[in-house]
C-alpha cells in the first residue's frame, strides 16, 4: 500500500471513530427519551426493595423520566439478576445486582450468569449485619455464645442464606465451636424463629433487628459487618471483640452487557448524584443500609475479587451447596 493510501485509510478510520463517538455522545445527550425499568431481585418491602425505590426516586428527579420498579424475586435473589442479564442492552432496562448474587451464591447453586454478563453502573450501598439474641438470653456477650457453642450440640442459629450464615460458620470454624443453621425463607421468618425460641441466635439486618431491640425483645451482641452500626454505635464489631470474622455485601446497579458506554457513563453520574441527596440518604439509613457510592469499574472489581475470597471462605466453612 502506498503512503497516500495509508494516509487515506487512517483518515477514514479516524473519521469513523470520531463519528461513532459523536453518535454516542448525541445518544447520551438525548437519553433517556422514555421511562426506564429497574429490575429489583427481591420482593417488595424488603430492605433491597426499599433502597432501590428510594434511589429510583432520586434518579427520576435528575433524569426527568420515570424509573419503574420491576420486582423479580426468587432463587435467593438470582432470578432477577438472571432475567436482567437476558434483556436487550438498549439502555432502558437496568437493575439491582448485589454482591451476594455474583460473589457468593454462584458457589452454592448453579446460575446462568457471571460478572461479565453485565455493564456495571455503580455500587450504591452497603448492607449491615448483626448478631442478635433474645433480650433474656443467657448469652450476654459474644464470648458467652462461643463458649456455649463448644458444649453439647452447640448453638442453633437462624439465617435465610449467605452471607448471613457465613458469619456463624466462620465463628465456629475459627473457635472450634459448633453452630448449626436452621434455614428460613426470609428475614421476617428468621426473626419470628428467634422470637418463638426456635433458634438461639440470628444474623440479620437493622430493619429486622432494630424494631425488636427498641421494643426490648432483642439484644445485639456484635456487628458482623466490617463497621459498627450507626444505629447502635456502642456495639463493637466481631473483629473488635477479638474474633477474626466479618461479612460484607453491597447493593449495585448494572445494565445487561453491551449497552452504549456513553449511556452507562451518564447513568453512573446520575446514580451517584442521586445517592448524595438527603432524601435518598434518609431512605437508605431507615432501611438499615449505608449509602456509599463507588463507580462501575470499581464495583465490578469488588465483585470479581469477592467471588474468589468468598469461594475460599465457603469451602473452609464446609457450607452445603446445591451444585
Amino acid at each position: 500500500m502506498t503512503t497516500k493510501r495509508i494516509i487515506v485509510a487512517l483518515a477514514t478510520a479516524i473519521g469513523a471513530t470520531l463519528a461513532s463517538f459523536a453518535a454516542g455522545a448525541q445518544q447520551a445527550a438525548n437519553y433517556p427519551a422514555r421511562e426506564l425499568n429497574m429490575y429489583v431481585n427481591y420482593g417488595a418491602g424488603g430492605n433491597t426493595d426499599v433502597a432501590a425505590r428510594g434511589l429510583a426516586r432520586g434518579m427520576e428527579a435528575i433524569l426527568d423520566k420515570p424509573v419503574v420498579i420491576q420486582n423479580r424475586a426468587g432463587a435467593q435473589g438470582t432470578l432477577g439478576v438472571s432475567q436482567l442479564a437476558r434483556q436487550k442492552p438498549d439502555g432502558y432496562t437496568f437493575g439491582i445486582v448485589t454482591y451476594s448474587t455474583i460473589s457468593i451464591t454462584p458457589h452454592l447453586m448453579k446460575v446462568d450468569y457471571t460478572a461479565d454478563s453485565f455493564d456495571f453502573v455503580a455500587g450504591v450501598g452497603r448492607f449491615k449485619y448483626g448478631v442478635a439474641v433474645l433480650a433474656d438470653s443467657p448469652y450476654k456477650t459474644l464470648d458467652d455464645l462461643v463458649e456455649a457453642s463448644k458444649k453439647g450440640k452447640g448453638v442453633f442459629f437462624g439465617a435465610p442464606s449467605a452471607p448471613n450464615n457465613i458469619a456463624m460458620y466462620e465463628l465456629g470454624r475459627k473457635t472450634g465451636g459448633t453452630f448449626e443453621q436452621v434455614s428460613y425463607k426470609s428475614g421476617a421468618e428468621t426473626v419470628s424463629a428467634l422470637l418463638s425460641r426456635q433458634v438461639d441466635v440470628i444474623v440479620q439486618n437493622p430493619s429486622d433487628i432494630m424494631p425488636h431491640v427498641n421494643a426490648g425483645k432483642m439484644r445485639m451482641l456484635a456487628s458482623a459487618s466490617p463497621m459498627r452500626w450507626t444505629e447502635l454505635p456502642d456495639i463493637p464489631t466481631m473483629k473488635e471483640q477479638g474474633y477474626d470474622v466479618e461479612v460484607d455485601s453491597w447493593l449495585g446497579l448494572a445494565f445487561p452487557k453491551g449497552v452504549d458506554p456513553a449511556v452507562r457513563d451518564k447513568l453512573e453520574r446520575v446514580a451517584i448524584q442521586a445517592l448524595k441527596s438527603p432524601e435518598t440518604t434518609k431512605v437508605f439509613v431507615l432501611g438499615g443500609m449505608e449509602p456509599v457510592a463507588v463507580d462501575g469499574a470499581e464495583y465490578h472489581k469488588m465483585l470479581v475479587d469477592g467471588r474468589e475470597f468468598m469461594g475460599q471462605a465457603i469451602k473452609a466453612a464446609n457450607i452445603p451447596t446445591n451444585l
